[in-house]
């Protein structure tokens, strides 16, 4: 127990799990953004909004963003004080001009959803609001002429945010494991792979999409490449701090090399979150993968793996200092 606790607890430790749960949710967001957009755009035939992924986006994608946003405002020394990053600007603080994003993302996120729900915002509106909102459905016509040019922006934003906060960390230079080039491109690929693994889940499971619907088959194909690009991004990312030497060798073979965090990674996120999914996906027969069951066991594996992840990078990236 006291190994446990030392790992969760040492001197140089300022961010702690909560931001890892923040980063998982905000990648999980802009994960599920992405591959929505290419959905509705290249694969799904008809209204979008009868889609079970579009419509687990259209719920998980705001409330990922939401929640994060949410658990960093409480987790500040002073919580009431959040409203000042929302209109006192920075634009030479990196944490400043991920506000700036985080706030053109959720506008340009709802304003999307709700041009494909048009139908059903304005049914629910006239509904709930006697007509009073019927405005509502005006603008959400005037911008619908937009959509195309919309969702192109959502989709550069959304990897905007899945890069931004590896941006954030690698900025960090006093901790040799953070201060990393490629951290971004693998924050990119862990947003990819848990935002693939949520719109299964909560597509099939939840919203009730066909396992034969093209949705399905296109993310199942998605799924694995994503899977092994990380793998591939994180030896280089390891392979460059060795190569580095001095305390980023220093660095990586005290996150790596032994030691309760060494196990978290090899265990927890390579073998169970990456390696074990891609091996079901190759050993189980095809007729066993369009299985209910199958699908809740694969993305669970995945959603944890990327969780695990962000704790493992944020956690071991503080050990050292420089």
């Amino acid at each position: 127990m006291s190994t446990f606790v030392d790992a969760f607890t040492f001197d140089s430790l300022v961010w702690d799990w909560i931001i890892a749960v923040y980063l998982f949710l905000a990648g999980m967001s802009a994960g599920m953004v992405m591959i929505a957009i290419y959905l509705k755009r290249k694969v799904i035939e008809g209204s979008p909004a009868e889609n079970g992924i579009i419509k687990a986006t259209a719920i998980l994608a705001p409330f990922g963003i939401i929640s994060g946003l949410t658990i960093l405002i409480f987790h500040l020394t002073k919580p009431l004080t959040f409203w000042k990053l929302l209109f006192m600007f920075n634009t030479t603080s990196v944490m400043s001009m991920g506000v700036i994003l985080f706030q053109v993302y959720m506008m340009v996120l709802f304003v999307w959803i709700a041009i494909i729900f048009k139908k059903e915002l304005s049914d629910l509106l006239a509904k709930i609001m006697n007509g009073r909102l019927s405005f509502v459905d005006n603008i959400v016509s005037k911008l619908e002429k937009f959509e195309s040019g919309i969702e192109l922006f959502l989709g550069l934003l959304a990897v905007m945010l899945a890069a931004y906060t590896g941006f954030l960390l690698s900025a960090l230079k006093t901790y040799p494991l953070l201060n990393n080039p490629v951290l971004p491109i693998l924050f990119l690929f862990s947003s990819l792979s848990s935002g693939a693994a949520a719109c299964l889940m909560f597509g099939v499971l939840g919203f009730k999409e066909s396992l034969d619907s093209a949705s399905v088959k296109w993310v199942h194909q998605f799924e694995r490449p994503v899977v092994l690009f990380e793998l591939f991004v994180l030896v280089t990312f390891f392979t460059g701090l060795i190569f580095g030497g001095g305390q980023k060798e220093v660095a990586a073979m005290a996150a790596i090399g032994g030691g309760f965090w060494a196990a978290w990674f090899w265990y927890g996120v390579i073998g169970a979150g990456m390696l074990t999914p891609l091996v079901l996906n190759l050993v189980v027969p095809a007729k066993a993968r369009h299985n209910k069951r199958f699908i809740l066991i694969v993305t669970s594996l995945s959603l944890i793996g990327v969780l695990m992840l962000r704790t493992f990078i944020l956690y071991a990236g503080q050990m050292t200092v420089v």
